[in-house]
């Protein structure tokens, strides 16, 4: 079947992005999603359990709180707050984690650790996906069942300051605002200033249930100067003496309305070593969440050490202190040290509001739920606490009632702790047969395209493609067969849901003919290869050219990358395969040239005019073909000179030297700037260099850059580029010194005018 070579490209770019297209449904799985509440319509609240008995708590508790202030500080770290730098610059949130009326957790995030998946977690209780890391530039609207909305249906009315991704997030959900934006990360003072101004106006209203203030100042800090920055230290002061105003002026209206208020203190990512954040290190993940309120009152002595939780659990935990459902697609399950205070009776209440929300959860999600060990914990639960509730309305107040109710207790907690683990684990759960399925179509098309470019790029532009006979052949059946019996075999035993596997039975036919049928396609084309004795020579027009030594290593060295890139730690730490790859490269090049130059019986002219010609192309001895080795057979040893010996003297050493300096240069390079993940708190070269203490040396390094590149490029040039292109680089120059990274020579020091300087805290 002959086809043009723009018609095979079309059809080879269509299959790849049909086969890209199922690798990426499969590589981005189904989040859990609940179909109870479209359009976040209310339902009845499940009743509470009962044996025999008629209970009258049909309807969701009252709220537990008047209202509700979350301050949410981006990129607070939990070691900022529990930490060393705690107790120094957060004295009195130090004081109220130790001694006052509160609760603190270590609230572990999930990837990806950028702002808005964050939101959308803390909201939801569900788990974004990667996704949501494009969606984050540009927040869409969130149409999925969360707090804010429910809090909005209850008729609450929440006021925002901060972040505009909230305003992006919950259009029309806030009765005031006001947003700051988050890409102008040099800016740390102005852009909390513009949240903490509204403050002590609203404070002293009364119009509002719920206040949420979402602070930018210190992920920018991390972001421009890293985590050890002592701007950090400042930031950390200003957030503290912010949460006391908001907490006293809390206290003293519970004074008066004598009902509790609750303050959230959280974070919604952490701050890598290097001040980043959206990677998986312990550091990005762990975040501090401190709910505080006066109901929380505790007893001299009573030390609670921050305990390990999931950032998901916050939007069960704050749709039970509001009175409101918990959002239907929560994962999370509710921090219980906050209704630990409550009598027995509403505590197992809201376990099981929690309990019944999970499992529904589970049977909309997991086809075989009955199996799940949490779903037969719940059911355990729940008729435990039907007896429970049978004995405590028969007003049984016996030592039977006590220990019966601990022990539901204890049996909802594990319920929900389990429920809570399979639902994320379904959704961190890839579907491996819609992958695999993508990545055979690819690599198929992939093998194809490559046995085809020699005919492809030949001057008939055509190309016969091997199609027809093997769709014909007993092969190409035997293929189909086997690949239908597969897909019967792993759809029928997959216990998870599969996309590939819900397609129609023609589509999925479809699909198994076109892999049997480029299968079929890439054996023909590779035998015709094999039987014309092309198959291993570098150039189909020449037989003879054989691949070098060198042409493997480059061949085997770029699949070892590709394969790298299937670990996740790979990919953080791709560098490193670069520099291996980049010095093992440099030293068989090394090897190249030696072994041309100096064995004379090994000189072939190709192999030494390429080598040389990759590392000094521009050089004009070695673009003359009187320069090359002697044209001799591989099997003669040669009498005349060498291709070293023709050429001039700096040309011979930049021969020899170049692979040397290439690899001093990939040296330095590596120690001028740590990077990736296990390495980046490192020091290097980058960090000694833009230092306050070594700008005279960073001056003098970017002076010296400026006139080699002009040198190199000015040869060539007319005299008006070569004024232009030096005003040009002067202007360079002139800019880094203006914002305060380089000196002027007549400077002696330089303050960064770029940012903001901290302010004296009293």
């Amino acid at each position: 079947m002959r086809l043009g070579s723009g018609t095979f490209a079309a059809c080879c770019v269509v299959i790849e992005v049909l086969g890209v297209a199922l690798f990426l449904r499969g590589f981005f799985p189904t989040p859990v999603r609940s179909s109870s509440r479209t359009e976040h319509q209310a339902e009845p609240p499940a009743p509470e359990p009962s044996a025999g008995a008629s209970s009258n708590w049909t309807k969701l508790p009252p709220p537990l709180f008047r209202k509700v202030v979350i301050m949410l500080i981006d990129g607070l770290r939990d070691d900022f707050v529990f930490g060393s730098k705690g107790v120094k610059f957060m004295p009195y949130t130090t004081y109220l984690v130790e001694k006052g009326a509160s609760h603190s957790f270590v609230a572990e995030a999930k990837l990806p650790t950028v702002t808005m998946p964050r939101i959308k977690a803390l909201m939801t209780g569900s788990l974004p996906g990667f996704i949501d890391v494009v969606r984050n530039l540009n927040s869409p609207a969130l149409l999925e069942d969360n707090v804010i909305t429910q809090a909005k249906a209850a008729g609450k009315r929440i006021i925002f300051y901060g972040d505009e991704t909230w305003v992006k997030l919950f259009p029309r959900h806030f009765v005031e605002y006001d947003g700051t934006t988050s890409f102008f990360v040099s800016d740390y003072t102005e852009v909390d200033d513009n949240v903490t101004r509204h403050l002590d106006k609203v404070l002293k209203r009364g119009d509002w249930d719920v206040l949420i203030l979402h602070y930018l100042g210190l992920d920018h800090i991390g972001h421009v100067s890293g985590p050890s920055s002592p701007l950090i230290g400042h930031k950390l002061r200003e957030m503290d003496s912010i949460l006391m105003k908001i907490h006293t002026s809390l206290l003293s209206e519970e004074r008066e309305t004598l009902v509790p208020n609750l303050l959230v203190l959280c974070g919604d990512h952490g701050m890598s070593e290097t001040g980043g954040h959206g990677a998986s290190s312990v550091e990005e993940l762990n975040t501090a969440l401190i709910l505080i309120s006066s109901a929380f009152e505790r007893k001299p002595g009573d030390i609670r050490r921050p305990k390990h939780v999931q950032q998901t659990d916050l939007a069960a935990t704050l749709a039970i202190g509001l009175g409101l459902p918990i959002p239907g697609s929560s994962v999370g399950s509710l921090l219980f040290p906050t209704v630990e205070g409550r009598p027995v009776r509403e505590q197992l209440r809201f376990l099981h509001l929690n309990a019944v929300q999970l499992s529904k959860l589970l049977q909309e999600n997991v086809p075989s739920y009955t199996k799940e060990p949490g779903f037969e914990q719940f059911k355990m639960s729940e008729r435990l606490h039907g007896n429970w509730i049978r004995l405590y309305l028969e007003e049984n107040n016996s030592e039977v009632l006590f220990n019966l109710g601990a022990k539901v207790r204890r049996q909802y907690l594990d319920a929900l702790r389990t429920l809570s683990l399979s639902l994320s684990r379904q959704v961190a759960q890839y579907d491996i047969y819609s992958m695999l399925v993508g990545t055979v179509m690819v690599l198929e098309v992939l093998a194809l395209l490559l046995l085809s470019i020699p005919q492809a790029l030949s001057s008939e532009a055509e190309l016969e493609v091997p199609l027809w006979s093997p769709v014909f052949s007993l092969l190409f059946y035997l293929m189909f067969l086997v690949l239908s019996a597969l897909h019967v075999i792993v759809c029928t035993s997959a216990e998870s849901s599969c996309y590939f596997c819900g397609l129609s039975w023609l589509t999925a036919g479809g699909v198994m003919a076109l892999i049997s049928a480029l299968l079929c396609a890439v054996g023909s084309a590779l035998a015709k290869m094999f039987a014309d004795g092309k198959f291993l020579s570098k150039n189909p027009a020449h037989p003879k050219a054989r691949w070098s030594e060198l042409d493997v290593l480059i061949l085997l060295g770029t699949m070892g990358h590709v394969l790298s890139l299937g670990a996740s730690s790979f990919i953080e730490e791709e560098h490193q395969t670069w520099y291996f790859l980049i010095n093992t490269l440099c030293l068989a090049l090394c090897h190249e040239i030696y072994r041309n130059c100096f064995l004379r019986d090994d000189c072939e002219p190709q192999q030494c005019s390429h080598v040389e010609e990759g590392f000094v192309s521009p050089a004009p001895a070695l673009q003359d073909r009187s320069i090359r080795c002697n044209m001799l057979e591989p099997h003669r040893v040669s009498k005349g000179p060498t291709s070293l010996d023709t050429l001039r003297g700096y040309e011979k050493w930049m021969v020899l030297a170049s692979p040397w300096v290439i690899l001093t240069c990939c040296r330095l390079l590596r120690s001028l700037n740590q990077t990736g993940v296990q390495w980046a708190h490192r020091p290097d070269l980058g960090h000694w260099l833009t230092s306050s203490d070594h700008k005279a040396e960073l001056s003098v390094l970017a002076a010296l850059s400026l006139i080699v590149i002009f040198a190199l490029v000015q040869r060539r040039c007319s005299l008006t580029s070569k004024v232009a292109m030096a005003l040009g680089l002067l202007g360079v120059y002139c800019y880094r010194a203006a914002i305060g990274n380089v000196l002027f020579p007549w400077q002696r020091d330089s303050k960064d005018i770029s940012k903001n300087p901290p302010r004296d805290e009293a």
